[in-house]
């Protein structure tokens, strides 16, 4: 029973934070050292709670993913801005991803990653914005020179603690779009940057499965959908009128807690 809760709050954990801009992968390498499975199992596990967070996404934003229509062009206005900026980060994953896993996966990268863009996130809403900012910020997809300006930040997610949700935001903030345009480009990124890491990671998983393995994946995928689910509806709902400003202090003090933690034990 121990292992199943184990999966239960993984997957709690996976799902409350994936979408929002304080980094799932710094989370769940904090909570790694409480709950967690032996190894090669949890790489495994990582990847199907992931998969079940993509669940919720392309179930959430179907409309945005899939055309009407199956036509050529509408398949390209929906899915050419996210591929542009899904490449740039697919090719620096495949580079430097296994030695980034080696040698910076650890609290101490995790917590200055958080407190760094937590910083970023408060000077950017800091700044003076329009009286009128629905005739000056961007509300629609980004350009494809935008997409690509995108998915080179994304890349620099690879790092733990950074976020893949929040530094894509982060980006599309700066190049002048409405926080819920940001918001939602950022969740459609996920689908196809979640999906190249799940299947990476799926071919390198041989090891036969257990039955009871199998029980834990489900639940893991189940509570991971379910949370990243509601978290996102709750989080586009929230994006309309609020900031991220509260997201940037979170991540401050999570970071700080973590550098005390350290320090003191």
């Amino acid at each position: 029973m121990l292992s199943y809760f184990t999966a239960a709050v993984l997957g709690l954990v996976e799902g409350l934070t994936e979408f929002l801009p304080i980094s799932s992968t710094g989370h769940l390498i904090l909570v790694n050292r409480w709950f967690t499975f032996g190894e090669p199992f949890t790489k495994l596990f990582d990847v199907v709670i992931q998969a079940g967070a993509i669940l919720a996404v392309v179930v959430l934003f179907w409309k945005d993913l899939w055309p009407r229509r199956w036509n050529v062009k509408e398949l390209s206005d929906k899915w050419s801005s996210i591929l542009i900026a899904f490449v740039p980060t697919a090719i620096v994953a495949a580079l430097f991803g296994s030695l980034v896993q080696e040698k910076l996966f650890s609290p101490l990268v995790v917590a200055v990653a958080l407190i760094f863009y937590g910083v970023i996130f408060i000077i950017a809403e800091a700044r003076p914005r329009p009286d009128r900012p629905d005739r000056v910020e961007r509300d629609d997809r980004p350009t494809r020179i935008h997409s690509l300006l995108v998915g080179c930040a994304q890349a620099l997610a690879l790092v733990p603690g950074t976020s893949r949700s929040g530094v894509s935001m982060l980006a599309l903030l700066l190049l002048g779009y409405a926080r819920p345009a940001a918001a939602r480009f950022s969740f459609l990124l996920a689908v196809p940057t979640l999906l190249a890491a799940s299947v990476y990671s799926l071919y390198k998983y041989r090891d036969p499965l257990a039955p009871e393995q199998l029980g834990w994946l489900a639940v893991g995928f189940l509570v991971s959908f379910v949370t990243a689910y509601a978290v996102s509806k709750w989080f586009m709902a929230y994006i309309q009128k609020g900031t991220f400003t509260l997201f940037g202090w979170y991540r401050i003090a999570l970071g700080f807690v973590v550098l005390s933690a350290m320090f003191l034990s």
